[in-house]
């Protein structure tokens, strides 16, 4: 992993592309934060994010879950 300044990266961009294509992970800094993350590409399938997943869903044999818990909720009053 290898971490320049974007200024750096401007001045030299197709030799850092280069370096990119030959496997090495480039961290940029702008105002010596990170920014950016350039990493050579991959044809595997990405991984969904979490967020992007179908959520778990719960049922109960008989009835739906909020049915039931409003049918619980009505016992414990």
């Amino acid at each position: 992993m290898k971490t320049i300044t974007f200024t750096d990266f401007r001045k030299r961009a197709s030799g850092f592309i280069t370096e990119v294509e030959h496997g090495e992970t480039l961290i940029l800094l702008r105002r010596g934060k990170p920014v950016a993350e350039i990493i050579p590409f991959s044809d595997k399938s990405r991984h969904t994010p979490s967020w992007q997943q179908p959520g778990i869903r719960l049922r109960i044999r008989g009835s739906d879950l909020s049915s039931a818990i409003l049918d619980e909720r009505e016992k414990n009053r």
